[in-house]
Protein backbone atom coordinates (compact mmCIF):
# COMPACT_ATOMS: atom_id res chain seq x y z
CA UNK A 1 0.00 0.00 0.00
CA UNK A 2 1.08 3.58 -0.71
CA UNK A 3 2.30 6.29 1.22
CA UNK A 4 -0.67 8.26 0.24
CA UNK A 5 -2.66 5.85 1.25
CA UNK A 6 -1.33 5.15 4.62
CA UNK A 7 -1.86 9.06 5.10
CA UNK A 8 -4.92 9.69 3.62
CA UNK A 9 -8.49 9.33 5.87
CA UNK A 10 -10.48 10.05 3.07
CA UNK A 11 -11.26 9.69 -0.11
CA UNK A 12 -13.53 11.93 -2.15
CA UNK A 13 -14.77 11.66 -6.27
CA UNK A 14 -17.47 14.18 -7.64
CA UNK A 15 -20.18 12.45 -10.13
CA UNK A 16 -21.35 15.15 -12.82
CA UNK A 17 -24.45 13.86 -11.30
CA UNK A 18 -26.02 13.50 -7.58
CA UNK A 19 -25.36 10.19 -6.50
CA UNK A 20 -27.52 7.62 -4.91
CA UNK A 21 -26.72 3.79 -4.63
CA UNK A 22 -23.38 2.59 -4.91
CA UNK A 23 -21.65 -0.44 -3.82
CA UNK A 24 -17.58 -1.95 -2.95
CA UNK A 25 -16.18 -4.42 -5.00
CA UNK A 26 -15.11 -7.70 -2.86
CA UNK A 27 -12.35 -8.31 -4.98
CA UNK A 28 -9.22 -8.47 -3.27
CA UNK A 29 -7.13 -7.20 -5.66
CA UNK A 30 -9.28 -4.22 -6.43
CA UNK A 31 -10.84 -3.32 -3.00
CA UNK A 32 -11.58 0.04 -3.31
CA UNK A 33 -13.50 0.02 -7.16
CA UNK A 34 -16.91 1.13 -6.32
CA UNK A 35 -19.60 1.53 -8.73
CA UNK A 36 -22.26 4.93 -8.16
CA UNK A 37 -24.90 5.27 -9.32
CA UNK A 38 -26.63 8.57 -10.57
CA UNK A 39 -30.04 9.60 -9.26
CA UNK A 40 -32.03 11.66 -11.93
CA UNK A 41 -35.76 11.79 -11.95
CA UNK A 42 -35.77 10.74 -15.70
CA UNK A 43 -35.41 7.62 -17.61
CA UNK A 44 -32.03 8.31 -18.72
CA UNK A 45 -29.02 7.65 -15.79
CA UNK A 46 -25.73 7.06 -15.43
CA UNK A 47 -23.17 4.71 -13.75
CA UNK A 48 -19.39 5.22 -13.23
CA UNK A 49 -17.20 2.46 -12.51
CA UNK A 50 -14.32 4.29 -10.55
CA UNK A 51 -10.65 2.49 -9.71
CA UNK A 52 -8.61 4.20 -6.24
CA UNK A 53 -4.83 5.85 -8.01
CA UNK A 54 -3.11 4.75 -4.56
CA UNK A 55 -0.44 7.32 -6.30
CA UNK A 56 -2.19 9.80 -7.13
CA UNK A 57 -4.39 9.63 -3.49
CA UNK A 58 -7.51 10.10 -5.89
CA UNK A 59 -10.56 8.28 -7.36
CA UNK A 60 -10.78 7.72 -11.56
CA UNK A 61 -12.99 6.64 -13.75
CA UNK A 62 -13.05 3.09 -15.12
CA UNK A 63 -16.40 3.70 -17.30
CA UNK A 64 -19.44 5.14 -17.71
CA UNK A 65 -22.78 3.01 -18.81
CA UNK A 66 -26.38 3.91 -19.63
CA UNK A 67 -29.12 2.74 -17.07
CA UNK A 68 -33.05 2.97 -17.26
CA UNK A 69 -34.13 4.97 -14.43
CA UNK A 70 -32.35 5.24 -10.89
CA UNK A 71 -30.78 2.14 -9.89
CA UNK A 72 -32.56 1.35 -5.97
CA UNK A 73 -29.32 -0.89 -4.76
CA UNK A 74 -25.90 -1.59 -6.42
CA UNK A 75 -24.02 -4.98 -5.19
CA UNK A 76 -20.69 -6.44 -6.82
CA UNK A 77 -20.53 -10.30 -7.01
CA UNK A 78 -19.12 -11.20 -3.30
CA UNK A 79 -16.52 -13.33 -4.53
CA UNK A 80 -13.44 -12.51 -2.70
CA UNK A 81 -11.70 -15.65 -4.40
CA UNK A 82 -12.20 -14.29 -8.31
CA UNK A 83 -13.46 -17.72 -9.64
CA UNK A 84 -15.89 -15.99 -11.75
CA UNK A 85 -16.31 -13.17 -13.87
CA UNK A 86 -16.32 -9.38 -12.30
CA UNK A 87 -19.96 -8.58 -12.32
CA UNK A 88 -22.31 -6.32 -10.48
CA UNK A 89 -25.81 -5.95 -10.11
CA UNK A 90 -28.44 -3.38 -10.27
CA UNK A 91 -32.03 -3.02 -9.86
CA UNK A 92 -34.45 -0.37 -10.99
CA UNK A 93 -37.19 -1.88 -13.42
CA UNK A 94 -35.39 -4.96 -13.90
CA UNK A 95 -32.03 -7.00 -12.22
CA UNK A 96 -29.15 -6.38 -14.14
CA UNK A 97 -25.83 -8.07 -14.15
CA UNK A 98 -23.12 -5.92 -15.52
CA UNK A 99 -19.85 -7.20 -16.58
CA UNK A 100 -16.14 -5.52 -15.94
CA UNK A 101 -13.13 -6.36 -18.19
CA UNK A 102 -10.56 -5.05 -20.21
CA UNK A 103 -11.44 -5.52 -23.93
CA UNK A 104 -8.02 -5.03 -26.18
CA UNK A 105 -6.45 -2.66 -23.32
CA UNK A 106 -9.27 -0.38 -23.00
CA UNK A 107 -11.92 -0.19 -19.91
CA UNK A 108 -14.93 -2.01 -20.50
CA UNK A 109 -18.59 -2.11 -18.45
CA UNK A 110 -21.49 -3.84 -20.23
CA UNK A 111 -24.66 -5.15 -19.79
CA UNK A 112 -24.42 -9.32 -19.56
CA UNK A 113 -27.83 -10.21 -18.31
CA UNK A 114 -31.62 -8.47 -17.90
CA UNK A 115 -33.54 -10.89 -15.63
CA UNK A 116 -37.18 -10.14 -16.08
CA UNK A 117 -39.92 -12.53 -14.32
CA UNK A 118 -42.72 -10.59 -15.82
CA UNK A 119 -42.72 -11.46 -19.73
CA UNK A 120 -46.29 -11.77 -20.72
CA UNK A 121 -46.18 -7.54 -20.02
CA UNK A 122 -45.09 -4.70 -21.45
CA UNK A 123 -45.29 -3.29 -17.63
CA UNK A 124 -42.91 -4.21 -14.96
CA UNK A 125 -43.32 -3.59 -11.23
CA UNK A 126 -40.44 -1.68 -9.78
CA UNK A 127 -38.28 -3.54 -8.03
CA UNK A 128 -36.77 -1.90 -4.47
CA UNK A 129 -33.79 -3.88 -3.59
CA UNK A 130 -32.14 -6.85 -3.89
CA UNK A 131 -29.25 -8.81 -2.10
CA UNK A 132 -26.95 -11.23 -3.37
CA UNK A 133 -26.47 -14.10 -1.34
CA UNK A 134 -22.15 -13.94 0.20
CA UNK A 135 -22.14 -17.73 0.88
CA UNK A 136 -23.53 -19.12 -1.98
CA UNK A 137 -23.30 -16.49 -5.22
CA UNK A 138 -25.31 -18.29 -7.30
CA UNK A 139 -28.64 -16.65 -5.40
CA UNK A 140 -30.12 -13.03 -5.27
CA UNK A 141 -33.16 -12.31 -4.26
CA UNK A 142 -35.06 -9.03 -5.46
CA UNK A 143 -37.92 -7.01 -3.37
CA UNK A 144 -40.90 -5.38 -5.42
CA UNK A 145 -43.81 -2.76 -5.15
CA UNK A 146 -46.36 -5.68 -6.30
CA UNK A 147 -45.58 -7.31 -2.55
CA UNK A 148 -43.54 -10.03 -4.18
CA UNK A 149 -39.71 -11.75 -3.46
CA UNK A 150 -38.37 -13.62 -6.58
CA UNK A 151 -35.69 -15.54 -5.80
CA UNK A 152 -32.94 -16.03 -8.86
CA UNK A 153 -30.72 -18.98 -9.75
CA UNK A 154 -27.78 -17.78 -11.13
CA UNK A 155 -24.35 -19.59 -13.53
CA UNK A 156 -21.77 -17.43 -13.31
CA UNK A 157 -17.93 -18.78 -14.37
CA UNK A 158 -15.05 -17.42 -16.04
CA UNK A 159 -15.31 -21.17 -17.75
CA UNK A 160 -18.97 -21.25 -19.35
CA UNK A 161 -19.02 -17.69 -20.87
CA UNK A 162 -21.71 -15.61 -19.94
CA UNK A 163 -23.86 -15.14 -17.25
CA UNK A 164 -27.32 -16.76 -17.12
CA UNK A 165 -29.98 -16.48 -14.57
CA UNK A 166 -33.17 -17.83 -14.12
CA UNK A 167 -36.07 -17.53 -11.84
CA UNK A 168 -35.70 -20.15 -8.49
CA UNK A 169 -39.27 -19.41 -6.81
CA UNK A 170 -41.40 -16.15 -6.59
CA UNK A 171 -43.20 -15.75 -3.52
CA UNK A 172 -46.16 -13.14 -2.43
CA UNK A 173 -44.14 -11.84 0.67
CA UNK A 174 -46.00 -9.40 1.99
CA UNK A 175 -49.62 -7.53 2.06
CA UNK A 176 -48.29 -4.55 0.40
CA UNK A 177 -45.17 -3.34 -0.91
CA UNK A 178 -41.52 -4.79 -0.15
CA UNK A 179 -38.40 -2.24 0.38
CA UNK A 180 -35.86 -4.48 1.34
CA UNK A 181 -34.23 -8.13 2.04
CA UNK A 182 -31.44 -9.44 3.44
CA UNK A 183 -29.70 -12.84 3.41
CA UNK A 184 -28.15 -14.24 6.41
CA UNK A 185 -24.85 -16.17 6.58
CA UNK A 186 -26.93 -19.82 6.24
CA UNK A 187 -27.43 -20.26 2.63
CA UNK A 188 -30.87 -20.59 2.82
CA UNK A 189 -32.30 -18.09 5.06
CA UNK A 190 -33.28 -14.33 3.90
CA UNK A 191 -35.41 -11.73 5.95
CA UNK A 192 -37.37 -8.97 4.20
CA UNK A 193 -38.61 -5.42 5.45
CA UNK A 194 -42.16 -3.54 4.36
CA UNK A 195 -45.16 -1.23 3.62
CA UNK A 196 -47.08 -3.32 6.12
CA UNK A 197 -44.78 -2.83 8.89
CA UNK A 198 -43.72 -6.57 9.23
CA UNK A 199 -40.37 -8.27 9.30
CA UNK A 200 -40.71 -11.61 7.41
CA UNK A 201 -38.25 -14.66 7.63
CA UNK A 202 -37.94 -17.42 4.86
CA UNK A 203 -36.50 -20.44 3.98
CA UNK A 204 -35.51 -21.57 0.95
CA UNK A 205 -36.15 -25.16 1.73
CA UNK A 206 -39.83 -24.23 2.36
CA UNK A 207 -41.67 -21.24 0.77
CA UNK A 208 -44.96 -21.81 1.64
CA UNK A 209 -44.32 -20.40 4.84
CA UNK A 210 -42.96 -17.34 6.62
CA UNK A 211 -42.22 -16.47 10.55
CA UNK A 212 -42.62 -13.02 11.47
CA UNK A 213 -40.55 -11.94 13.31
CA UNK A 214 -41.33 -8.12 14.17
CA UNK A 215 -44.24 -5.74 13.66
CA UNK A 216 -44.26 -2.46 14.35
CA UNK A 217 -46.27 -1.60 16.94
CA UNK A 218 -47.76 1.79 15.53
CA UNK A 219 -48.05 0.09 11.62
CA UNK A 220 -45.13 2.03 10.00
CA UNK A 221 -43.57 1.37 6.89
CA UNK A 222 -40.34 -0.38 6.82
CA UNK A 223 -37.80 0.76 4.72
CA UNK A 224 -34.38 -1.07 5.00
CA UNK A 225 -33.18 -4.28 6.72
CA UNK A 226 -29.52 -5.46 7.35
CA UNK A 227 -28.10 -9.30 8.67
CA UNK A 228 -25.37 -8.93 11.25
CA UNK A 229 -23.30 -12.17 9.20
CA UNK A 230 -21.45 -12.83 12.07
CA UNK A 231 -23.86 -13.43 14.33
CA UNK A 232 -27.57 -13.96 12.54
CA UNK A 233 -29.73 -14.25 15.37
CA UNK A 234 -29.12 -9.95 15.16
CA UNK A 235 -31.00 -8.09 12.96
CA UNK A 236 -31.26 -4.44 12.30
CA UNK A 237 -34.18 -2.48 10.83
CA UNK A 238 -34.90 1.34 10.10
CA UNK A 239 -38.35 2.40 9.34
CA UNK A 240 -39.72 5.18 6.87
CA UNK A 241 -38.98 8.95 7.78
CA UNK A 242 -37.67 7.97 11.72
CA UNK A 243 -34.98 8.88 13.48
CA UNK A 244 -34.71 5.23 14.91
CA UNK A 245 -32.70 1.99 14.03
CA UNK A 246 -34.61 -1.14 15.51
CA UNK A 247 -32.51 -3.94 16.82
CA UNK A 248 -33.84 -7.52 16.68
CA UNK A 249 -33.03 -10.81 17.82
CA UNK A 250 -34.35 -13.40 16.45
CA UNK A 251 -34.73 -15.61 19.11
CA UNK A 252 -36.74 -13.31 20.74
CA UNK A 253 -39.59 -12.56 18.20
CA UNK A 254 -41.78 -9.43 17.59
CA UNK A 255 -39.92 -7.85 20.55
CA UNK A 256 -37.24 -4.97 20.08
CA UNK A 257 -34.05 -5.87 21.24
CA UNK A 258 -32.52 -2.19 21.50
CA UNK A 259 -33.59 0.94 19.82
CA UNK A 260 -30.81 3.32 18.73
CA UNK A 261 -31.72 6.94 18.66
CA UNK A 262 -28.98 9.22 18.21
CA UNK A 263 -29.72 10.48 14.19
CA UNK A 264 -31.77 14.27 14.48
CA UNK A 265 -33.97 12.97 11.44
CA UNK A 266 -34.66 10.15 8.81
CA UNK A 267 -32.53 7.10 8.75
CA UNK A 268 -31.71 6.20 5.16
CA UNK A 269 -28.78 3.32 5.48
CA UNK A 270 -27.97 0.79 8.07
CA UNK A 271 -25.25 -2.16 7.42
CA UNK A 272 -23.43 -4.28 10.08
CA UNK A 273 -19.79 -4.55 9.74
CA UNK A 274 -18.41 -7.79 7.52
CA UNK A 275 -16.25 -8.35 10.15
CA UNK A 276 -17.40 -7.71 13.42
CA UNK A 277 -20.36 -8.89 15.17
CA UNK A 278 -20.76 -5.52 17.59
CA UNK A 279 -20.26 -3.10 15.23
CA UNK A 280 -22.89 -1.34 12.69
CA UNK A 281 -22.67 1.73 10.79
CA UNK A 282 -26.18 3.95 9.83
CA UNK A 283 -26.55 7.55 7.60
CA UNK A 284 -29.28 9.95 7.37
CA UNK A 285 -31.07 13.16 6.37
CA UNK A 286 -29.33 14.46 9.39
CA UNK A 287 -26.22 14.14 7.33
CA UNK A 288 -24.84 12.35 10.32
CA UNK A 289 -23.01 8.72 9.52
CA UNK A 290 -22.28 6.84 12.81
CA UNK A 291 -20.82 3.56 13.88
CA UNK A 292 -21.96 1.41 16.69
CA UNK A 293 -21.35 -1.05 18.85
CA UNK A 294 -23.71 -3.37 19.45
CA UNK A 295 -23.12 -5.10 22.89
CA UNK A 296 -26.71 -6.32 24.70
CA UNK A 297 -29.40 -3.90 24.77
CA UNK A 298 -27.72 -1.09 26.79
CA UNK A 299 -26.75 0.79 23.66
CA UNK A 300 -25.70 4.86 24.51
CA UNK A 301 -24.43 6.84 21.91
CA UNK A 302 -22.10 5.96 18.70
CA UNK A 303 -18.49 5.34 19.17
CA UNK A 304 -17.61 7.48 16.04
CA UNK A 305 -19.12 9.92 13.84
CA UNK A 306 -18.68 11.69 10.44
CA UNK A 307 -20.18 15.04 9.54
CA UNK A 308 -21.37 15.33 5.41
CA UNK A 309 -22.25 18.13 4.47
CA UNK A 310 -25.59 17.22 2.76
CA UNK A 311 -28.59 14.59 3.79
CA UNK A 312 -26.35 10.91 3.12
CA UNK A 313 -28.22 8.77 0.93
CA UNK A 314 -26.29 5.36 1.65
CA UNK A 315 -23.76 4.06 3.78
CA UNK A 316 -21.21 0.69 2.41
CA UNK A 317 -18.81 -0.90 4.37
CA UNK A 318 -15.86 -2.25 2.30
CA UNK A 319 -15.53 -6.30 2.65
CA UNK A 320 -12.01 -6.15 1.21
CA UNK A 321 -10.74 -3.15 3.67
CA UNK A 322 -12.82 -3.89 6.57
CA UNK A 323 -11.72 -0.38 8.19
CA UNK A 324 -13.27 1.91 5.26
CA UNK A 325 -16.73 3.00 4.86
CA UNK A 326 -17.96 4.93 1.48
CA UNK A 327 -20.78 7.49 1.66
CA UNK A 328 -22.87 9.05 -1.28
CA UNK A 329 -24.42 12.69 -0.76
CA UNK A 330 -25.33 15.44 -2.87
CA UNK A 331 -22.50 14.83 -5.95
CA UNK A 332 -20.06 13.21 -4.10
CA UNK A 333 -19.00 9.63 -3.17
CA UNK A 334 -16.63 9.22 -0.01
CA UNK A 335 -14.75 6.71 1.14
CA UNK A 336 -13.83 7.72 4.63
CA UNK A 337 -11.29 5.58 7.21
CA UNK A 338 -12.12 4.42 10.59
Amino acid sequence: MSDTMDEKSLFEHQCPWPTYSFGFSFNKETPFRVAVGSFVEEYSNKIQVLDLNSEKGEYEVHSTIEHPYPTTKIMWIPDSDDDRPELFATTGDYLRLWKVEQEDGKNRTSVEVLLNNNKHSEFCAPLTSFDWNTVDPSQIVTTSIDTTCTVWDLVAQKSKGRAVGSVKAQIIAHDQEVYDVAFSNNTNIFTSVSADASVRMFDLRDLEHSAIVYEEEKSMPLLRIACNKQDPNYLAVTKIDSNEIVLLDVRMPCVPAATMKSHMGPVNSVQWAPHSSAHLTSAGDDKKTYIWEVKGKNIAEPILAYDATAPVNQVHWSSAETNWVGITFEDKFQVLRL
